[in-house]
């Protein structure tokens, strides 16, 4: 089987988190996950510390491994949820919009390991140097708010430029993308869009169909001018806001237009309206399954990959 440094860290069977994605990732669903070998998160997004709260219940009630949660630094609740996260004795957070500096030497004390979503070297080095677990050094294939790089070329480099862990995100679906991202130098994955699809994640089915409709085309990214764009399947939004982009809107405008969005889409299903946020392998998701049986796919497809490409490297 597959082990590296971030199963040893965190106590995983399997070197693959699942994403936390705001009003995707839930408790049922990041339960579902680590109760099957994996990390699971539960996106926190700007909800209240309350919400997170009965979240984390949920995943307690699940399974006794470890599970995480994605912490937005830019969340107006965010001193209260600490607090949860302190109290709580999380194993993981991932981090994501900020530094989560201030809070490495709180959550240190009680074990938590801390890993931040980054989407560039410097962004990598500097919070190696403040003390980080490992990295989720993210591409920019992936859904909801991406950098400027895309996976292949990101990931090298942030493994060349610290020594902490590297995980790879963006653009990884299945066995060989989880073994690609292993040959750049990465440690383990994180996939959202393929664990939108599992049977446990809660959003609107609409959404769910949604993205087993997608084609490799059918995502788009807008708010460039905002300093914070976004990937999502094309829908009436997106194409509304690319047009208020064009027509030369204010960042502030197109702020607004998107505010409110994601959980239109995820909660409440409207797919035209709503911000249905995911990555450009939403193309390749083709049906709905158990998480397990994601997260057990991903493995044998693997080491299945892995067995051919020796074959292949013998045949010289």
């Amino acid at each position: 089987m597959i082990r590296t440094r971030i199963c040893d860290l965190i106590g995983i069977e399997y070197p693959i988190f699942q994403g936390g994605m705001a009003w995707v990732a839930n408790g049922e669903l990041a339960g579902a996950v680590s109760e099957a070998g994996g990390l699971g998160v539960i996106g926190s997004g700007q909800a209240p510390a309350a919400w997170l709260l009965e979240e984390i219940a949920k995943v307690k009630a699940v399974t006794q491994k470890p599970f995480g949660v994605n912490i937005m630094l830019m969340s107006p609740y965010l001193e209260d949820v600490m607090q949860v996260i302190i109290e709580e004795r999380v194993s993981v957070i991932t981090t994501g919009a900020g530094n989560p500096g201030k809070y490495i030497p709180a959550l240190k004390e009680i074990g938590t390991k801390i890993i931040p979503v980054v989407a560039s070297v410097a962004l990598a080095k500097r919070l190696a140097k403040a003390g980080v677990d490992a990295v989720i050094a993210e591409g920019y294939e992936s859904g909801g708010h991406v950098g400027e790089v895309c996976t292949l070329p990101l990931v090298p480099q942030i493994v060349d430029a610290v020594d902490i862990p590297v995980l790879a995100a963006g653009g990884i679906f299945d066995g060989r993308g989880f073994l690609a991202a292993l040959a750049l130098g990465a440690e383990g994955v994180q996939m959202g869009t393929r664990f939108m699809c599992a049977e446990e994640c809660t959003i609107s089915p609409k959404v769910k169909q949604m993205v087993l409709k997608a084609r490799e085309r059918d995502t788009a990214v807008t708010g460039r001018s905002t300093g914070h764009p976004v990937r999502c399947l094309d829908n009436k939004l997106m194409r509304e806001m690319a047009q208020a982009e064009k027509d030369g809107a204010s960042p502030d405008e197109i702020e607004k237009m998107g505010t409110g969005k994601l959980r239109l889409a995820m909660v409440e299903g409207d797919i035209e309206n709503g911000s249905v946020m995911a990555g450009q392998v939403a193309g390749a998701v083709k049906k709905i399954e158990p998480a397990k049986d994601i997260l057990l796919d991903v493995i044998h497809s693997a080491i299945r990959e892995w067995q051919q490409l020796q074959r292949i490297m013998n045949q010289g």
